[in-house]
């Protein structure tokens, strides 16, 4: 899930000091380290099939910043953002639903699955995360 973080003094990234930036980038840093450490278990069972390069050899991060959010997974050269959600997003589909505007204006793409997608449905998650994965690499590669 996505988690946000403004600047001290509430700006955001827009009209903040470099200061400012550097505080939340460290604040948000932080937060994704803390939450690399307490993984769920549909975390934990997605990263497994994720990891060391085995989404079409492209590499992606957990719990990684991606401006003023951290991302539950992340591939840079995709732009590539997956996001778990488990039983609390119900409350906040409006804010999530925010969030991935702001993404998507800013050129990611960002696929959303619930936990229970992962539990009982995993093969049909990485089938679309591999479709998304494989239109990069078909597209890097014909360039």
């Amino acid at each position: 899930m996505f988690r946000a973080y403004s600047s001290p003094s509430g700006g955001g990234w827009v009209g903040a000091n470099m200061r400012n930036r550097e505080t939340t980038a460290s604040i948000v840093g932080q937060r994704a380290r803390e939450l690399r450490g307490r993984m769920t278990h549909a975390e934990a069972i997605l990263w497994q099939r994720l990891r060391a390069k085995q989404m079409c050899g492209l590499r992606f991060r957990r719990q990684e910043p991606v401006g003023n959010f951290v991302a539950d997974f992340y591939c840079a050269p995709a732009r590539l953002i997956i996001e778990l959600d488990g039983d609390s997003h119900s409350e906040r589909a409006e804010s999530d639903a925010q969030r991935d505007a702001i993404l998507r204006a800013e050129g990611y793409v960002v696929l959303r699955f619930t936990n229970e997608q992962v539990f009982n449905d995993l093969t049909s998650v990485l089938e679309t995360i591999a479709a998304h994965c494989a239109a990069f690499v078909f597209t890097e590669n014909t360039n």
